[in-house]
């Protein structure tokens, strides 16, 4: 039999919690092995499983599709698959509308919240046991050319009946149909934790558990002959066309500091800068030492050049809040070795009386953030904590 490429568009990884076995890098890393062409990680309304499946498919070369599984209210089950940056940012946003609605653990969507703001997202049909056309013909509507039908075939003894509706449903909507694997572990020899997994969500004993439980072990990362032995091969082709409109890669993302903290009429820089002199000012009295003013312009240039102006001006004002509440603070690590960072009073490591490493802080080379590290009296941390839900917003902080 021939081998057919195939892309997986519908994977859980074990941060569906309790709902499936396999660790996102060890899926990615077996269907690298399996030869596929693209793996979508699909958590239920996570996204949580996407950055160690990012980091072992830039190590293996796989393509990495960015995904979720939403449930909604009424019954309707549906995978969103991000094709661009846009695309991420709204289901992002919706899953964070679905989380911040329900307790913990649990999630909240209906129809109307996926009706609008999901242009750049392609989304799958999971269908019932009984096919609903009117789930189908919603989709359509409101996801117009970017809607398919998922087939999912686990050699349950109902591949061939469930197939044939599933046809009916395509040619009765309009959508097209397309293989997804439902995967739930990376191969057959994690069954035994996906088991107990399941009774543990359900607070059932094993021997309890009974039809909850898969049926056999077709919810792994099949090889691409065996999918070919139970899928027609449109359908297998079709995932294809689908992993080739998502070209969104985790890459893309850049940290997105807070924009109010610099007053109307300057710029981030500017106000950085006046902060820094206002500072170097306070710290010496007399005439600030012609070192210590060449770190800080070689310094103040380099984070103009990679724009991290707002991060600073970030966490001065938290320091800021800390000290003149009286609340003891000190920033440490990497940034004391930072000009900046003490004269705007942020670490407490004298530029002028010590060497500075400012490239182990920041570097052009590395192409990373830096990572300001402030310790907080715990007795009165809390406080800090409520001064940033209430200046940034609980949705952001």
């Amino acid at each position: 039999m021939p081998t057919i490429d195939y892309a997986e568009l519908h994977c859980r990884t074990n941060f569906s919690f309790l709902s499936a076995a396999s660790h996102p890098e060890v899926l990615v890393r077996r269907a690298h092995e399996q030869g596929y062409s693209a793996l979508a990680i699909t958590d239920e309304c996570s996204l949580a499983g996407v950055v160690r499946a990012h980091a072992e498919a830039k190590s293996c070369g796989l393509p990495l599709i960015v995904g979720s599984e939403i449930l909604l209210t009424d019954g309707l089950r549906l995978v969103l698959l991000a094709t661009s940056r846009s695309g991420y940012g709204d289901l992002s946003q919706l899953i964070t509308l679905g989380r911040q609605r329900a307790g913990k653990g649990s999630y909240r969507l209906q129809r109307g919240d996926v009706e609008q703001g999901l242009g750049d997202c392609l989304a799958i049909l999971l269908p019932g046991s009984e096919p609903d056309l009117s789930q189908a013909d919603w989709l359509r509507s409101h996801f117009p050319e970017r809607a398919w039908i998922g087939v999912e075939l686990h050699r349950t003894g109902a591949d061939r009946p469930r197939l044939a509706l599933l046809q009916s449903l395509a040619s009765a909507s309009g959508l097209p149909l397309v293989a997804v694997g439902g995967v739930l572990m990376s191969e057959p020899a994690e069954r035994p934790l996906l088991d107990a997994m399941t009774a543990i969500r359900l607070g059932r004993n094993l021997s309890e558990a009974g039809l909850a439980l898969q049926s056999n072990n077709e919810r792994h990362l099949r090889s691409r002959t065996r999918l070919a032995r139970f899928y027609p091969q449109a359908l297998l082709l079709e995932t294809l066309r689908l992993a080739g409109q998502c070209r969104f890669s985790l890459d893309e993302l850049r940290y997105e500091y807070p924009s109010e903290l610099v007053p109307a009429g300057i710029s981030a820089a500017a106000h950085l800068r006046c902060l820094t002199e206002a500072g170097m000012a306070q710290r010496w009295s007399g005439e600030v030492p012609q070192r210590v003013r060449e770190l800080v312009e070689h310094e103040l240039a380099l984070i103009a050049q990679l724009d991290y102006e707002p991060y600073f001006l970030t966490v001065h004002d938290i320091v800021r809040f800390a000290r003149a509440r009286g609340i003891l603070c000190q920033g440490r690590g990497s940034a004391a070795n930072s000009a900046v960072c003490y004269c705007l009073g942020i670490t407490e490591v004298d530029p002028a009386r010590m060497e500075m490493l400012f490239e182990r802080f920041i570097s052009r080379e590395r192409g990373e953030p830096p990572d300001i590290d402030v310790d907080f009296e715990h007795q009165r941390r809390e406080e800090v904590f409520q001064y940033i839900y209430e200046k940034y917003g609980r949705e952001r902080a």
